[in-house]
């Protein structure tokens, strides 16, 4: 039997053929398991026509629709590479990652035409050009093929099938400390691992019934939807994250649980349930940042539990986890380490803290990544002995319960994305009259944080407009600095690094939006 993640939809589809295995409430689409295994099989045969071959990248820029799942477990069966692509990227990211992939095949949506269009003008490593639901209002492009006219002159039936366990299913790329995204690689292996051992720690059920928030293109959301399938429930796919539809879905469609970073989880908090019937929702697992207690706390006064849940694109999502028995007693804890997961806290020699002592989180699995795509020295600096070092500061009591504390690295999060300030940096410091440049996380009630640009100019009249105006259309809108601040230096270390913790001290207090 060959353990091919592909399989896991065809294997649904024969035990449950009727289950609703996906709703997509913006479109009213509904499909069972039977439905959406054939059109799975038609898009994989698609694509094998196309001359898609073993081993060979597909990109998937795509909103959230059961287009970029069927997608997804096509590739898994005839065993090519996924490559989901964040659609919040502008053309030179896309391109970056495009070509440092290897992709030959885009499948896009049309409201990403444009996008399409641009990249397609540039010299990249595409061959085929798919494009998802052109209609009159949104033509076909004349370059692409059309995605349901070569699904319905594809066979239904199971290709044959190619790649199994330590075959690659999957690179999802994240920002580097470097600036430059890295593409995680995932295999068959790491990703059913990733699912055995979420569905055994978690409390998901045959039937449950999963509100889908997040992009897809985010291993928070491609790892729930691949547990459903698994487990045997029924996903509700938000096509894009709409806080007052977050609560009239959990009535209309019964939602049992859920994932939401937690400015998301503000969001649903200050527009309101507005009388919808929330009972049937069980638990909203939140990740990408500590959730505040205050958030967890306002919560649990209406009657839903929140459970903080610890991972990375490199874990395939899982690392640690509270229980439901834990959630509010511990809360501020993202609890012990999952399953099939193993955790540890270190010391800088290696050596394992003493409870209470802040040190780095180490994880280890058969679910952590094979390596970053092509990059092989990142790879060996981050996987040591087994041990994957991520980089995020914890503290672990007697009992094995981790409280996220920081992040070693520079990293922030604003609104549940990843911005790496190197990346900013280097954009900044292209920007004619920037002599030096340092990026902080700044507090953001909106979005948790945002980046500020601390900025040495090189004359009087280089003013925070031509900053952030120097930065437009070179970074996705969450990246793009929120506030600018001049200094006339940037504090080092001998070694040059920036002292940042400095620039934190003098620049405490400043909030934007």
């Amino acid at each position: 039997m060959r353990n091919n993640i592909g399989l896991f939809l065809a294997k649904r589809a024969f035990r449950d053929p009727h289950l609703e295995a996906m709703v997509e409430p913006a479109s009213g689409r509904r499909f069972t398991y039977r439905e959406m295994n054939e059109r799975t099989n038609r898009i994989a045969n698609a694509l094998t026509d196309l001359g898609v071959g073993f081993g060979e990248r597909v990109g998937v820029l795509l909103m959230n629709g059961v287009e970029f799942l069927e997608t997804f477990f096509a590739c898994g069966k005839i065993g090519a590479v996924c490559v989901p692509l964040n659609w919040r990227l502008v053309p030179d990211e896309l391109e970056f990652i495009i070509n440092d992939s290897g992709t030959s095949t885009l499948v896009f949506g049309t409201e990403f035409a444009s996008v399409a269009s641009d990249l397609h003008g540039r010299s990249t490593s595409v061959r085929h050009w798919v494009q998802v639901r052109a209609d009159a209002a949104s033509p076909l492009e004349a370059y692409a093929g059309d995605y349901d006219q070569l699904c319905a002159a594809a066979s239904p039936a199971e290709p044959e099938i190619a790649g199994e366990e330590d075959d690659l299913l999957f690179i999802m790329y994240t920002s580097g400390t470097t600036g430059l995204p890295k593409g995680v690689m995932h295999t068959h292996r790491t990703v059913m691992w990733g699912i055995f051992t979420v569905n055994i720690t978690a409390d998901l059920q045959y039937k449950d019934r999963y509100l889908l928030a997040l992009p897809f293109f985010h291993v928070g959301a491609l790892n729930p939807a691949l547990c459903i399938i698994h487990r045997g429930g029924t996903g509700i796919i938000m096509r894009a994250f709409d806080p007052k539809l977050v609560w009239e879905l959990v009535q209309r469609e019964r939602v049992t649980n859920m994932l939401a970073v937690p400015a998301m989880l503000n969001f649903m908090l200050q527009v309101g349930q507005g009388g919808n019937d929330c009972s049937t929702l069980r638990w909203v697992m939140s990740g990408a940042a500590p959730v505040p207690v205050t958030l967890i706390e306002a919560y649990t006064k209406i009657g839903i539990e929140i459970h903080q849940v610890y991972g990375l694109t490199e874990t395939c999502g899982p690392a640690c986890l509270i229980s439901s028995d834990d959630a509010v007693v511990r809360a501020g804890s993202t609890g012990k380490s999952f399953f099939h997961t193993e955790v540890r806290v270190v010391r800088d020699d290696g050596t394992d803290c003493d409870p209470g002592e802040p040190g780095e989180v180490l994880v280890a699995g058969k679910h952590i990544m094979v390596g970053y795509w092509n990059r092989p020295e990142a790879t060996a600096d981050t996987v040591r002995d087994g041990w994957l070092h991520t980089g995020d500061v914890a503290t672990m009591d007697v009992d094995g319960f981790v409280t996220i504390m920081d992040r070693v690295k520079d990293m922030l999060i604003s609104g549940g994305e990843n911005v790496y300030p190197a990346e900013i940096e280097n954009v900044i410091l292209s920007i004619p009259g920037v002599a030096d440049v340092a990026v902080l996380g700044i507090p953001s009630p909106k979005w948790g944080e945002s980046p500020l640009a601390v900025v040495v100019p090189k004359d009087t009249s280089l003013t925070a407009e031509d900053v952030i105006g120097g930065c437009k259309g070179r970074l996705a809108p969450f990246k793009m600095p929120k506030a600018v601040r001049f200094v006339t230096e940037i504090p080092r270390n001998p070694s040059g690094k920036i002292l940042k913790r400095l620039l934190r001290e003098q620049f405490t207090g400043i909030e934007v939006e």
